[in-house]
């Protein structure tokens, strides 16, 4: 047989092959990864762990692990999950860096938009802005007094390029257009630390970081980001920061699922309905609420929606990101 007839036999096989691996999937024996491209006990990996256990019943009990990629920014992991074999059995779960990563790096080892496909957003983080204990506003009438008179004395905390805290820190100086010394730390905590020593004034940050410190009053608690204000027991009486004077102010810390780029269109779908169940599992929803998240219930969890909110986030946090000048190499 020549050589030529011989690899177009080769290739119909493996896609035959192939083609019947996505009619069974996924495979008993098999296991599926969600990449996390965060540290271990980190928010991100703790909503990746409850989705895993709501994804296991769906996905008829096969074994769905965590596999923790960290570093750069969450780069490193989405890096690893886009050149995964696109099969369904390798995931990516991360949050609102998949929008903000484009402006961010000047290059990337992936395109955000194009080698990945879109599985549904699970849930929204919403965020707190606190401040020291020794600050002299005790709420956000008096903090926008206070920082209109202390411009260019304002330390404004954040837990490193990139992170959620960074990001709403850059979205606040934008809305109330007094530019702030920013202090990155390595990680939340200890952002949080220098927050309750009085090292720093201010931070915005998620509530599965804030609401333990707020509700033990070691900080003073402001505002929040979502368009409403939240359920929470220890965070009803907050104003939204659009309703504090700040319109249109809102941020919240998002979750999607995604899988490489080219994985077979039954395993997609058979993974968003997946998603679809989780999301509905009221021990998900439980859990994601003692977090301080809430549990996505529109049609952002469609990927096509999905995808589509993402475009539009891109398109909300580039310029923020290039105005303030922060970009990492």
């Amino acid at each position: 047989m020549n050589k030529p007839i011989q690899f177009a036999l080769s290739a119909i096989a493996a896609t035959v092959a192939f083609g019947a691996s996505a009619q069974d999937f996924p495979a008993k024996d098999r296991t599926v990864t969600i990449v996390v491209p965060f540290a271990a006990g980190g928010p991100t990996d703790r909503v990746a762990r409850d989705l895993a256990e709501a994804l296991r019943k769906p996905l008829g009990g096969v074994s769905v692990v965590i596999d923790n990629a960290a570093g750069a920014g969450s780069t490193i992991g989405t890096a690893k999950a886009a050149r995964a074999t696109p099969d369904g059995y390798t995931l990516l779960l991360n949050h609102i860096g998949m929008a903000t990563m484009p402006a961010l790096y000047r290059k990337l080892p992936f395109s955000v938009p194009n080698d990945f496909e879109y599985l549904g957003i699970v849930n929204d983080v919403p965020m707190t802005l606190i401040g020291r204990p020794t600050l002299p506003a005790n709420n956000y009438k008096e903090l926008a007094t206070w920082i209109e008179q202390n411009k260019g004395k304002i330390n404004l905390g954040n837990a490193g390029l990139g992170a959620a805290s960074h990001l709403c820190g850059l979205l606040f100086q934008s809305a109330t257009k007094v530019e702030m010394t920013t202090i990155a730390y390595k990680g939340t905590a200890p952002a949080i630390t220098d927050l309750i020593g009085g090292q720093i004034d201010l931070l915005c940050d998620q509530t599965t970081n804030t609401t333990s410190q707020i509700e033990a009053k070691k900080v003073k608690a402001y505002a929040v980001s979502t368009a409403q204000r939240l359920k929470t027991p220890s965070l009803k009486d907050l104003p939204t920061l659009a309703e504090s004077g700040l319109p249109n102010f809102e941020v919240t810390i998002w979750h999607g699922l995604y899988a490489p780029k080219g994985t077979p269109a039954p395993v997609l779908a058979k993974l968003n309905e997946a998603v679809k169940a989780a999301v509905k599992d009221p021990d998900f929803i439980k859990k994601q609420e003692g977090l301080g998240a809430v549990v996505v219930a529109d049609k952002r969890v469609e990927p096509a929606e999905h995808k589509k909110f993402v475009q539009a986030e891109i398109a909300k946090w580039g310029p923020i990101i290039k105005a303030a000048g922060t970009y990492a190499d």
